[in-house]
């Protein structure tokens, strides 16, 4: 016990010391904003607020992401330049076309299947009496991580030996329609694609939930006008209820498209990222913590940055256009 305290006593005081020193300087500030009157007063308050977040933005964001673009231009051990070797091998490896290849299927499907089928969701239950027990239902699985997510469709794609009892929802509906089980999570590329399922399933409640909300702010008198005007069915959705809900949608979607890049709980449960269903961010991982190879996992991130960035700076721009307009 006497060793323990040893130890970590000095770490303890020196944290105690940051954070009196942190609360000193808080204070200190605090006491002179209070203090400022006239021309002076506007310039502290927006040093006060905005000074802590700003410092926090750039030692917490902006120092490690120049960090890791300067580590991404240097070997494993990070002591040597190696240039654009670590952007070469990531675009030429065979393995790592693969992964490029998964990244771009994720991207390409999960977040229109994802928004789309949460929009569908949304038009079918705002018609529905007790709309919000189904809501419930479908919302349900969001509180589910995807770690948990990916533990309980396990039990979907679990796959049993052919003289064995399938316990696996998909085999056992397999062998019962006449056709011979297979080893679903192994089998490539339909593995990437029964992981894609997971997070449609996890997501699709937060994207319906939002746009629901979206939906039932449309005024009415503008639904009733347009059916007035013989606008029904896929007409009055395709000619007023998406357009009025168009800005909602491109935000849901965005943030599935970021959602699916930074993806690594459900690769990393259910496969580990073997059988050919890892993707970038898992390679990420897999390069930097496991490997130790600290100039590859570098790239790796700032390719998922490079990747990020157009779908952050297209949603800021629909944003504004809306607010423009109205």
């Amino acid at each position: 016990m006497s060793s323990f305290w040893s130890d970590n006593l000095p770490k303890l005081g020196q944290m105690f010391a940051g954070i009196a020193i942190f609360v000193a300087v808080l204070s200190a500030v605090f006491f002179i904003a209070g203090k400022a009157n006239g021309k002076k007063q506007r310039p502290i308050a927006i040093l006060v607020f905005l000074g802590p977040a700003l410092l926090l933005l750039l030692f917490g964001l902006l120092g490690p992401a120049i960090r890791t673009f300067v580590l991404s231009f240097k070997g494993s051990a990070s002591h040597t330049w190696v240039g654009f070797k670590n952007y070469q091998w990531l675009f030429t490896d065979e393995s790592m076309r693969i992964v490029l290849r998964n990244t771009v299927f994720w991207i390409l499907f999960t977040p229109i299947i994802t928004t789309g089928l949460g929009l569908l969701l949304a038009i079918l239950l705002d018609r529905m009496r007790r709309e919000s027990v189904a809501k419930s239902l479908i919302f349900m699985p969001m509180a589910i991580s995807f770690v948990g997510a990916s533990i309980v469709w396990q039990f979907v794609y679990k796959y049993a030996n052919p003289n064995q009892p399938q316990v696996g929802l998909m085999s056992s509906i397999a062998k019962h329609l006449g056709f011979e089980p297979t080893n679903w999570l192994l089998t490539q590329p339909l593995n990437t694609f029964l992981l894609m399922i997971i997070f449609v399933w996890s997501q699709t409640g937060f994207a319906m939930v939002i746009l629901s909300a979206a939906i039932k702010n449309v005024p009415t008198d503008v639904m009733e006008a347009s059916a007035l005007d013989g606008a029904t069915g896929w007409r009055l959705f395709r000619g007023v209820t998406f357009p009025m809900v168009r800005s909602t949608f491109i935000v849901v979607l965005a943030t599935m498209v970021v959602a699916t890049l930074k993806l690594f709980d459900i690769v990393r449960a259910s496969t580990g990222g073997n059988f050919g269903t890892s993707v970038l961010a898992n390679e990420m991982y897999s390069e930097v913590f496991i490997r130790y190879d600290a100039g590859r996992g570098s790239a790796m991130a700032i390719v998922l940055f490079l990747l990020v960035f157009p779908v952050l700076i297209y949603n800021i721009y629909n944003l504004r256009r809306e607010r423009s307009i109205k």
